[in-house]
């Protein structure tokens, strides 16, 4: 009857010291059950969860699984209940033979913390195996004159199990001339033997047919049988003699086949047949009889097959030498195989990671594999070794485990990816060694910012540039990877003069290429300070920023404009006075222009285009002032028309023009009665009311002259009588004639005479004005003034103002 399967435990350590000689530590890391053979599978074997300290359901989800080294897996483990069960039958005599300890060795690992357990299961034997002899049948041979006492070798039986379970007694069926000895033999085994009660009479009974029986101590008992078959001979005086009982021979695993191992010798001294011996094995097992071969002659035995240390390290047997005449005797052969370094070590990865992130910290696992070499002492230790040069370290576990561990932290950017080269060389001579790669991949995490090649940019963009056209590119590097080095761009939010910066330049977030919004105008908008923000698609995202400065480079459109003379708003036109009495070089009036371009656009240059009076006036270059070339002749028209062109330097140039009118005249009733041929460009629509215009401003003019000519007249006579004048003739003497016009004997110093008249389609809006005048010199006394009558009709104008010279300047339209 099968015992239940029963887990060690601590508390019974004594039972254990003397069964199984192990230790039960609590933290030494070592799980111990025991089993009985021939389960059911699925059968119970331990609560490997609760020796793990975990609950059932976390042995899925910790990856918790079972790992052994080149054997079928006899164990599983139970998810839902947490239990260590049997894979499949487990048979006892098939794992360990004879051995009368039988315990199986494998590791639990726990994948997500990379540790491992060993676990150790001692299979109990049941006794499940009769006694078995090799041969059912047997053979025996003896002399009618053997003596009472003499023994003759039986054939052993062999139990696979072990224990109280194994062969324990034999038993032979009753005759009277032979009793039953059993011998133990130094390897433990029992050999029975025949022995002589009664001497035998061959001429009586020539064959004597016994049953021999093994038993075994199981409950039940189970039990094999075999038939002996005694064959009485003639007389045969001597039996044969080995020169020693036990032979014994030590061969290394690598002897080729067919070497000779040693020669057993026997003797004997009879004569003739009696004297002839040869050799045969005695109950070999299968194993002896392919491996070894003996000449039945010579007694030599050699190997027919390959030796392998790691197979089976000794192989025993029983060799028999027998004479002619039925007589034999039995020597032990114990061949001794020696290990040689003919196994290079192994390596079984149990778990590994391919990818490890970049910010592990040190001290993580990597890899959990074993190393096993099938060679014994020297030849089957091994160490380990990686290249110092990387940032890995080695750390032995349990049995021949070994962690691959990180001995600081990994960057990605500086090495991606490791090929660990994992040695393994034992201490053999020589040594054997075998070479692993392990492949490890390190993943990415976002530990790097964007960064900008520059740490500034500067762009410049001409004016009136198209919308939408491509400014600059900025570029950004990362040197993360996937999602990590991924860059989207983008303008930091801020304001220009009020306006969001948006809403002049935009970026494309991917390529980082700035486009305008609007077509720039320099006048307007000289520089714009831009923030470029360069971010990354990781988690979380990193960014950096860069400073870009735009400037917007002028073009030339802008055409000079003239700001004297000025156009009035009404259309009217300037007319500019030279008098008769200029000499060459004498300022007749300045053009002033400006050019809202910048730098060269902006270079202003003058030049006369057209003049009625080629010759007469000169332009300066860069000043833009009219001046008389030469002076003024009476045959010189009163009317000068000259058209000026303002060029500025840009390319292309562009240019405005001007038309100045001049009118050369030293007296007043030269200039009006000169009025009426100035004319000015007019629209069809408004000839019929200029001409009322001209007519109305003619018979204003003729009523004037006629004003001042009669307050001449009586100023003139006034002048006559007045003492005063004649004192003061000698001081008017040294004044230049230049500087006088005389009317009927009179003399008046005119120095500035200054009219301003402007004319318009609407008549409502004609004006004259008398500007108040600048006096250089004076030719009455204050008293003399202060008598005078007005020159014209408003009470605003003093008397004294009457004899100063007015400057007078028309503007018609």
């Amino acid at each position: 009857m099968r015992s239940p399967p029963r887990r060690w435990r601590c508390g019974e350590l004594g039972l254990l010291f003397t069964l199984l000689g192990t230790l039960c530590e609590p933290g030494s890391g070592q799980i111990r059950y025991s089993v009985p053979e021939e389960l059911d599978k699925g059968s119970f074997v331990g609560n490997i969860a609760k020796d793990l300290g975990l609950e059932p359901q976390e042995l899925e989800d910790r990856w918790v699984r079972i790992v052994s080294r080149g054997r079928t897996q006899l164990f599983a483990l139970n998810p839902r209940s947490g239990s260590l069960v049997t894979a499949s039958r487990v048979d006892r005599e098939e794992l360990c033979a004879q051995s009368p300890l039988c315990v199986v060795n494998f590791n639990i690992l726990v994948e997500n913390k990379m540790k491992i357990y060993g676990v150790e299961v001692e299979i109990i034997d049941i006794n499940d195996n009769f006694p078995r002899f090799r041969d059912e049948e047997l053979q025996v041979k003896v002399n009618e004159n053997a003596a009472a006492g003499t023994s003759l070798v039986l054939p052993f039986a062999r139990d696979a199990d072990v224990g109280v379970n194994s062969l324990r007694s034999y038993q032979l069926s009753s005759n009277p001339h032979f009793s039953l000895d059993v011998v133990s033999g130094t390897d433990g085994q029992k050999y029975p033997e025949l022995v002589l009660e009664q001497p035998l009479d061959r001429e009586k009974e020539t064959v004597h047919d016994l049953l021999l029986t093994a038993l075994d101590g199981g409950d039940p008992v189970l039990s094999g049988t075999a038939h002996i078959r005694v064959m009485v001979l003639d007389a045969n005086d001597n039996a044969p003699l080995f020169t020693r009982s036990e032979y014994r021979v030590s061969v290394p695993e690598n002897i080729p086949v067919g070497t000779r191992l040693l020669t057993v010798t026997a003797t004997d001294p009879d004569e003739g047949i009696n004297g002839k011996l040869t050799y045969c094995f005695r109950n070999e097992e299968d194993k002896i009889s392919e491996t070894f071969q003996l000449d039945s002659n010579l007694g030599e035995i050699s190997t027919i097959q390959s030796l392998d240390y790691e197979e089976s390290r000794f192989y025993f047997m029983e060799v028999v030498a027998q004479d002619g005449g039925a007589l034999l005797t039995s020597a032990k052969v114990l061949v001794t195989v020696q290990d040689v370094n003919d196994n290079a070590p192994e390596v079984i990865l149990t778990s590994l990671t391919s990818s490890l992130s970049e910010d592990c910290l040190p001290g993580t696992v990597i890899a959990l594999f074993s190393v096993h070499d099938d060679d014994s002492g020297e030849n089957g230790e091994v160490a380990c070794s990686i290249p110092r040069n990387l940032p890995f370290k080695l750390e032995k576990s349990v049995d021949n485990y070994y962690h691959l561990l990180t001995t600081r932290h990994l960057d990605r950017e500086e090495t991606s990816d490791y090929n660990i080269t994992l040695t393994v060389i034992d201490h053999g001579t020589p040594p054997l060694s075998t070479v692993n790669n392990i492949p490890l991949k390190v993943a990415d995490v976002n530990d790097n910012p964007p960064n900008f090649l520059q740490a500034s940019y500067s762009t410049s963009l001409t004016e009136n540039n198209p919308r939408g056209v491509s400014i600059f590119s900025v570029m950004a590097h990362d040197p993360d990877s996937g999602d990590n080095a991924r860059i989207t761009y983008s303008l930091a939010e801020d304001t220009f003069q009020g306006v969001p910066l948006s809403s002049y330049v935009s970026i494309n977030s991917d390529t980082g290429v700035l486009y305008a919004l609007q077509s720039f105008d320099y006048e307007q908008l000289r520089e714009l300070q831009l923030w470029v923000t360069a971010s990354d698609n990781g988690s979380p995202p990193l960014s950096s920023n860069v400073s870009l400065s735009l400037f917007v480079l002028d073009q030339n459109d802008n055409t000079p404009e003239i700001l004297y003379p000025t156009l009035p708003t009404d259309g009217s036109t300037g007319v500019e006075l030279a008098p008769r009495s200029a000499e060459p070089g004498y300022l007749v009036t300045k053009v002033v222009a400006v050019d809202k371009d910048s730098g060269q656009n902006a270079w202003l240059s003058y030049r006369l285009l057209k003049a009625s009076e080629p010759g007469l006036f000169t332009v300066g270059l860069h000043t833009g002032e009219v001046r008389t070339a030469r002076a003024l002749l009476d045959r010189d028209s009163l009317k000068q028309s000259l058209v000026m062109a303002v060029e500025d330097h840009g390319q292309p140039p562009l240019s405005a023009t001007v038309m100045l009118t001049m009118a050369v005249a030293d007296r007043i009733p030269d200039i009006l009665g000169d009025l009426g041929s100035i004319k000015t460009p007019t629209d069809p629509e408004d000839l019929d009311l200029t001409f009322y215009l001209v007519v109305a401003v003619a018979t204003v003019s003729c009523v004037f002259l006629a004003f001042v000519i009669v307050l001449l007249v009586l100023r003139l006579r006034r002048w006559q009588k007045s003492r005063m004048l004649q004192a003061e003739g000698s001081r008017l003497a040294g004044v230049p004639a230049s500087h006088f016009a005389g009317m009927d004997g009179v003399q008046a110093f005119l120095q500035t005479y200054s009219h301003e008249v402007s004319l318009t389609a609407d008549s409502r809006k004609s004006h004259l004005i008398f500007p108040q005048p600048n006096y250089a010199d004076t030719l009455l006394s204050e008293e003399s003034c202060e008598k005078s009558e007005p020159l014209l009709v408003s009470d605003k104008v003093d008397a004294n103002k009457e004899e100063r010279r007015v400057q007078v300047s028309f503007l018609f339209r």
